[in-house]
């Protein structure tokens, strides 16, 4: 499971265009938005933390991955 603090979502259009970002790399994941902790989190994806957060990214959305507690 992969977590990132995500700037600048303000409305669930911008949840769904991060949704899509995710999903055109990691069809299979499973993605939650949480517009008011600013939070993305990504279960299920194969592929690397970085290539995720690119595609956020891509998509207009700052993307800091958040390392998951031990």
């Amino acid at each position: 499971m992969y977590r990132f603090k995500v700037k600048k979502m303000g409305c669930d259009g911008c949840a769904k265009a991060v949704t899509r970002a995710v999903l055109a790399i990691e069809p299979n994941a499973r993605v939650e938005v949480d517009l008011r902790a600013e939070l993305v989190t990504v279960s299920g994806a194969a592929g690397p933390l970085e290539r995720i957060a690119f595609a956020i990214v891509a998509a207009g959305y700052p993307a800091e991955p958040l390392l998951a507690a031990a």
